[in-house]
């Protein structure tokens, strides 16, 4: 029997069909190991990837029996091997160390790190298990590191998180403009329908903000490689020409926003001559850039880490919107800023408030009125939810370092690789007096730190909801057993409620019943899904919100929000920005010449958990590699050759061995790391081991996007960087496996 899901990748929410390995007829797939395969392929019915599929979704079923966690592991010391439990007992050990740190450090001595890989259901359960039941708000997620700039963004510029247009834009703008994104590396089914949007309509034009020269800055009209850190510069150096040049919307701009006035005189200071000499463009370009969108009437935004992994990434966000507010494009066809998420249910986290600042249904800590809606939703008294914003990711990992955190709760991640300034969050995590590492694979980095260790069932093996960026809810029911005595996040976070106590909480039947009491927390919000439920979306297939109860012609996307020009704030009007720019919060020196950015390869995800064990895919990414400028390989003897060229790359904080690539497609003076390979994959190739923990004020999303560094020409190591991962993931299974 065919299943339709959804893949598990990235925020695009590309359909899947997934077929069982024996079929009538047919023979059975099967891997290099002989085990069978079950088959996928896009679901042409899906509304937001109408059949497309990248490689990674079509080669998902390879990774899901591979270096699987079956048990539960457990050990008292980081030096000890770990010893296979019973669920009973690691159960027992974990509220044990719970209610042991609740008495030590009070409740805010407990710390959950959660996952954009989560189902709603997932992130919802642990919302209500810390912020309601527990009393803390230490519940932060990778989003963190992914989208929390563009969290902030909208919620500061519009009102509410969303947002606010769908994928039915890309084949309507006559403008794309693209900041800070490899739209076709990193989310390829969005770009593919931009892409051919763009070559069937000649007017439409296409601009690339990116250091790098990348797929998606290839097929673009028109290329800018700022210089990395500003962006800021470059869209106020376009506002200043479009209001010299008289290309606003006076009438919107006076009837539905507010703060224009204080951002005339922002822009102002930014004549194209100062803003091309710090860009780095040319002023012609940036000219063109400005004619581009001021001629359009329908101008589409796109962007993700390149703008949020910044110290000043709420400051992008909302530079971009006031483009936008500007011009008056929003809430129409083809037109507004468009956040693409990076991870599959990032949107659904943010759905059911699974950031330390926010609560379920589009709500946050600090308001009263929205903490009052929840304890009443759960049933808790008055006062129960804390007020203040708990600890983002990085505050806990600080938390860590000064003993502030006692209990440290790792779900469907792995910061011990994704964590900017790497090497002090490691030795952080050696100073935790107990860390909890639930995953779906093993080993991971993460686990080699943990004291105890939970299966965890993954994609496929569990029933769930997930949101893609265009807001489009798709089910993904369980096609197949999880392996072991895995078992699915939100039943683990559910059994551990019940044992502290709450039964009544958690006395969920089944993941349908979790999503229905959050759809019931979302009803008259922005994000109102309050009208869906596992069974509709099983009946009907994927639905857009807002969905709200009652309405019964849902259409599966091409919803847009604030159509109405009304938005969710106290007056109704949109919040014009106006910021200066700041630039990197370490530029480049004389010690350290050269800035180091960091990004996503086409084929592997995230930490490579998964796309690690894909033969196809490792085959394309064997190893990382560090790019650099031909003119800056000249400056450091640098010489393509038949053999390999290697240099270590240092910043402030670490070091890394890599194989070079002397490319024209990065700009001078910059040079770029993937960010996959951890400690398990490579020897001494992590990007992280370089990045720093700097962050933007608002959203504290790290500028995990740049450092400075320096470079300097090696050997070939002796031990190189590893080609095949196998080999190093078998000796890992020795060190961290009970012999």
């Amino acid at each position: 029997m065919t299943e339709k899901t959804l893949c598990p990748y990235c925020g695009v929410g590309c359909g899947l069909e997934v077929l069982p390995p024996a079929q009538p007829g047919k023979s059975v797939h099967r891997d290099s190991e002989g085990n069978p395969i079950w088959q996928v392929r896009g679901d042409r019915a899906h509304p937001s990837s109408k059949g497309m599929v990248c490689v990674k979704g079509a080669t998902i079923t390879e990774s899901t029996h591979k270096n699987r966690l079956k048990y539960p592991l457990l050990r008292d010391s980081l030096d000890q091997p770990f010893r296979r439990v019973s669920w009973e007992e690691a159960l027992t050990r974990l509220t044990d160390e719970i209610k042991k740190v609740s008495l030590t450090h009070g409740a805010d001595g407990i710390c959950m790190y959660g996952s954009g890989q989560f189902q709603t259901e997932d992130y919802y359960t642990a919302q209500k298990l810390l912020k309601g039941c527990l009393g803390t708000n230490n519940f932060d997620a990778n989003s963190r590191l992914c989208m929390s700039s563009a969290v902030a963004g909208y919620m500061q510029s519009l009102g509410s998180d969303g947002p606010p247009c769908c994928y039915d834009d890309l084949e309507q703008t006559d403008c794309a403009f693209l900041i800070g994104t490899n739209t076709a590396d990193c989310h390829p089914i969005v770009f593919n329908r931009l892409r051919k949007h763009h070559k069937r309509n000649r007017d439409v034009k296409m601009i690339v903000v990116d250091p790098r020269k990348t797929k998606t800055a290839e097929a673009a009209d028109l290329h800018l490689a700022i210089k990395p850190g500003t962006d800021i510069d470059l869209m106020n150096g376009i506002a200043h020409l479009l209001l010299r040049w008289g290309k606003f919307e006076s009438i919107f701009i006076d009837e539905c926003t507010k703060g224009f006035p204080e951002f005339v005189e922002v822009i102002k200071q930014y004549p194209p001559e100062l803003v091309a000499r710090k860009c780095g463009i040319r002023i012609d370009h940036l000219e063109e850039a400005a004619q581009y969108w001021g001629d359009s009437e329908r101008v589409l935004s796109l962007w993700s880490m390149g703008m949020n992994q910044s110290s000043e990434g709420t400051a992008k966000v909302r530079t971009l919107i006031d483009l936008h507010l500007m011009t008056g494009n929003i809430g129409k066809l083809g037109a507004g800023p468009f956040s693409l998420t990076g991870q599959p249910n990032a949107m659904g986290g943010r759905e059911a408030g699974g950031l330390a600042h926010i609560l379920p249904g589009y709500r946050v800590v600090k308001n009263p009125q929205h903490r009052a809606a929840v304890e009443q939703a759960w049933g808790l008294p008055e006062g129960r939810i804390n007020p203040n914003p708990g600890r983002d990711g990085w505050d806990m990992i600080r938390g860590l370092e000064t003993g502030e955190v006692g209990l440290f709760w790792v779900a469907a991640t792995n910061p011990a690789v994704s964590m900017p300034d790497i090497e002090r969050t490691k030795k952080a995590l050696l100073k935790s007096n107990f860390t909890v590492c639930q995953d779906a694979y093993y080993p991971t980095e993460t686990a080699g730190y943990a004291h105890l260790v939970l299966p965890a069932s993954q994609w496929g093996e569990k029933t769930g909801a997930m949101t893609n960026s265009e807001r489009v809810v798709t089910l993904c029911p369980a096609f197949r057993n999880p392996p072991g005595e895995a078992k699915a996040d939100w039943e683990i976070f559910a059994a551990v409620g019940r044992r502290l106590g709450f039964e009544k909480e958690f006395n969920f039947a089944n993941a349908a019943e979790v999503y229905q009491e959050f759809v019931g927390l979302t009803r008259d919000r922005v994000c109102d899904l309050s009208g869906l439920s596992h069974q509709r979306l099983r009946e009907e297939g994927p639905i857009q919100w807002p969905c709200p109860e009652g309405e019964t012609e849902t259409i599966s996307s091409g919803k847009r929000l604030y159509t109405n020009l009304h938005f969710p704030t106290a007056d109704g009007r949109a919040n014009f920005a106006g910021y200066h720019s700041r630039g990197l919060a370490e530029p480049e020196d004389e010690n350290y010449p050269y800035v180091l950015t960091t990004g996503r390869l086409y084929g592997h995800w995230h930490t490579q958990t998964r796309t690690g064990n894909i033969p196809k895919i490792t085959k394309m990414h064997p190893y990382p590699e560090l790019e650099v400028h031909p003119r800056d390989a000249k400056k450091l003897g640098l010489e393509e050759t038949k053999e390999e060229i290697w240099v270590e790359a240092r910043s402030r904080r670490g070091k890394a061995r890599l194989r070079v690539k002397i490319t024209k497609a990065i700009a001078p003076g910059t040079v770029f790391i993937p960010m996959h390979w951890g400690a398990l994959w490579a020897d001494d190739a992590e990007a992280n081991a370089l990045t720093h923990p700097e962050s933007c004020p608002s959203s504290k999303q790290p500028e995990l996007k740049a450092c400075a560094v320096q470079i300097i020409p090696i050997n070939k190591p002796s031990s190189e960087t590893a080609i095949n991962a196998e080999p190093k993931l078998q000796e890992s299974l020795k060190k961290l496996l009970p012999i």
